[in-house]
């Protein structure tokens, strides 16, 4: 498959997040923030908040065609609005990474956050140039989500060379990545639309939240939000998903790509459905890449109104 794809059309609500949100019963108050999905500008606050992050996670296509999320990271600075429309950062994925040498002329999705201030905007457009040394992104999208879920770290970046000697590729979670899944608090995740583009967004709980039922299959349970259901309602139409673990007391990182899927119940708060929202997302493995990163943080602290673990 071609990683060249069409270019994200943006506004408004798309079918599958319409149906996402009519069974959930929550059309009204979705539509009063459809306008968050209007053509966006890298301006103002938006722009400044970009100037001093540290991190982003990226969602893409490699040269196969199959969907990855990915981290990028950098000194204050690295991530720049060169214009209201143009996203320049200063890196790339790195070698072992599985969007390494990504390719340009592409949809992508963007969620830069801040976990020591639970703050985070997604940005959705086209990769316009990849190089070792930086890309740049065309900006479709820009908006902020709000702090929920998200765990309180202070993240810093590792100096020196990594080693990728002992990057492993597999099709399903080796016995260290089954460990730091069933212990995680924090997930990145990505997805995709035919004609919408790409999209990267946070899922955060307590430590345990995600649930391994096998060597093939994962899920977790969906809390309440916005009632936007942008990832969900893209699961609807393209079942394709990327999640991205980190360990991040030793920098481990886990890359899994797979189909996801929305399960109901007929009756919420059944064990289980922590978010007492009837819902999870169940994600089927089909690849996973486990590697070394910069990245390092000690102790999180827990977002303080998760859902207990049921």
């Amino acid at each position: 498959m071609s990683t060249l794809a069409h270019r994200p059309e943006a506004g408004g609500f798309h079918e599958g997040e319409l149906a996402v949100q009519r069974r959930a019963g929550v059309s009204a108050q979705a539509a009063r923030l459809e306008g968050m999905l209007d053509p966006g500008e890298l301006s103002g606050g938006l722009a400044q908040f970009l100037s001093v992050r540290t991190f982003a996670a990226i969602t893409a296509r490699d040269a196969a065609g199959t969907l990855w999320t990915s981290p990028l990271a950098g000194a204050p600075g690295f991530l720049a609005a060169l214009t209201p429309t143009t996203l320049t950062i200063a890196g790339s994925p790195a070698p072992g990474d599985p969007l390494h040498q990504l390719a340009p002329e592409q949809p992508v999705g963007l969620l830069v956050i801040d976990f020591a201030t639970r703050r985070r905007i997604r940005i959705n457009g086209t990769l316009t140039r990849a190089t070792e040394s930086g890309l740049s992104i065309t900006v479709e999208q820009a908006y902020g989500n709000c702090p929920k879920y998200i765990a309180h770290r202070d993240l810093r970046i590792t100096s020196g060379p990594l080693s990728n000697a002992d990057a492993r590729h597999g099709r399903s979670p080796g016995s260290a990545d089954r460990d730091l899944i069933r212990t995680a608090d924090t997930l990145l995740l990505g997805s995709t639309h035919p004609t919408r583009g790409i999209d990267t967004s946070h899922r955060g709980g307590p430590s345990g939240f995600v649930r391994l039922d096998d060597l093939d299959q994962l899920w977790w349970p969906d809390y309440p939000g916005n009632n936007m259901f942008n990832t969900l309602g893209t699961f609807e139409v393209d079942p394709a998903a990327a999640l991205l673990f980190v360990d991040f007391a030793t920098g481990r990182a886990l890359h899994i790509s797979g189909n996801a899927r929305t399960e109901w119940s007929a009756q919420a708060g059944i064990p289980g459905d922590d978010g007492h929202t009837g819902r999870r997302t169940v994600v089927s493995i089909d690849h996973v890449v486990s590697r070394a990163t910069e990245l390092r943080a000690g102790p999180a602290e827990s977002y303080p109104r998760n859902p207990p673990i049921s």
